[in-house]
């Protein structure tokens, strides 16, 4: 009953999500008949009523703190025109503006691909930039300008967030002149995954209620506090009040890779994983409430050839407890492709252990 009912409610839920398209600088979706497309972009949102937060400011003032923290990124591409002629092909995004060396935070699929990148600071000036890294597992990407008097974002903890909790979405919508769009919601839940492609699996995303648009990818969203936590990357198209952003917590990890090597040299275990969901976790047999629950083994992977299984659920690696997913890509990010781990799990109520030496993502 377990196994027919789960693999329904996966199937559907992976399905909807995987008719996004490749990460694009413009934000572009790619339609899938009958199904909503992911788009990755930033959000804004409703007015709420909860009451603020300790230490929190009014938002005009959040807005007047994080907005000279924000840039616009234009990104420019050569592609087949309509004609079958080659041509410029420009695409908008925004980034945040990390350190006072010019390095800024946005998503991979704004500048992946891109042939020129334009920043331009909030005040309007333009600088050109170079990539320092990019990773498409998280959708995060470091880029860099040379320019003086930049104000940096600070950034918070994603960790101590509560669901109901008020954020702003601060980004260039849609390449509106005249400056960014200020949006306000709630954070609508914690802890998603989203399946954005046959080997990609994004986890522990900031769910919110915000409006998300083409050319908010990459912008922040922050706190009654004006800490960014959480960077706006996607929505469902065709859904309401449904977007999702990178917790910043997991995108501090993958930033100190991108700035220390350009990229991030994960380890790859070949699995699409699901934080074990409560309401599901007694239907399982096994004796744990938490952990990571294998929705998909990819044939051939690491985790294939070790003998794992869909539905089996993994609760350690290397006596490290997994208790969600975004443990897991922390654990993964630390452990590189050649390394051999211990991977404890349960079938059903069956303990079981197994050594898997962890391969690099297919690329």
């Amino acid at each position: 009953m377990f196994r027919r009912r789960y693999f329904v409610f996966t199937i559907s839920v992976i399905f909807i999500l995987n008719a996004c398209g490749g990460g694009a600088s413009d934000s572009r979706t790619t339609e899938a008949t009958g199904t909503p497309a992911v788009t990755r972009a930033a959000f804004g949102a409703e007015q709420s009523s909860l009451a603020p937060t300790p230490g929190s400011i009014y938002a005009i003032e959040v807005v007047k703190t994080l907005t000279p923290s924000v840039v616009q990124i234009v990104t420019e591409r050569m592609a087949m025109g309509t004609i079958n002629q080659p041509g410029p092909r420009m695409g908008v995004g925004t980034g945040v503006i990390l350190d006072l060396q010019g390095n800024i935070l946005t998503n991979n699929h704004v500048i992946a691909g891109a042939e020129r990148i334009t920043v331009t600071l909030n005040h309007g000036e333009s600088f050109l930039a170079q990539v320092i890294g990019g990773d498409a597992t998280s959708d995060t990407a470091v880029i860099r300008i040379e320019a003086t008097g930049l104000q940096p974002a600070k950034l918070g903890r994603s960790s101590e967030l509560q669901v109901g909790e008020e954020v702003i979405g601060i980004g260039h919508a849609l390449g509106l002149p005249g400056g960014p769009t200020v949006s306000k919601g709630v954070v609508s839940a914690l802890g998603r995954s989203i399946a954005i492609g046959p080997q990609i699996t994004m986890v522990d995303l900031i769910q919110t209620d915000a409006a998300i648009n083409p050319g908010n990818s990459g912008g922040p969203l922050a706190n009654s506090r004006a800490e960014v936590i959480g960077i706006n990357t996607a929505i469902i198209e065709g859904s309401r009040g449904i977007g999702f952003a990178i917790n910043i917590d997991d995108a501090k990890v993958v930033i100190a890779e991108l700035m220390e090597r350009g990229y991030v040299n994960r380890g790859f275990l070949g699995i699409s994983p699901v934080t074990l969901p409560r309401a599901l976790a007694n239907q399982t047999g096994a004796p744990v409430t938490e952990g990571v629950l294998i929705v998909q083994v990819t044939p051939g992977s690491a985790a294939d050839n070790a003998g794992l299984q869909e539905e089996d659920i993994i609760v350690r690696l290397n006596n490290v407890p997994i208790r969600n997913t975004g443990e897991l890509s922390r654990f993964l990010i630390a452990h590189s492709p050649g390394e051999t781990v211990t991977a404890v799990f349960f079938r059903g109520s069956e303990e079981k252990s197994a050594r898997i030496t962890l391969e690099e993502r297919p690329r």
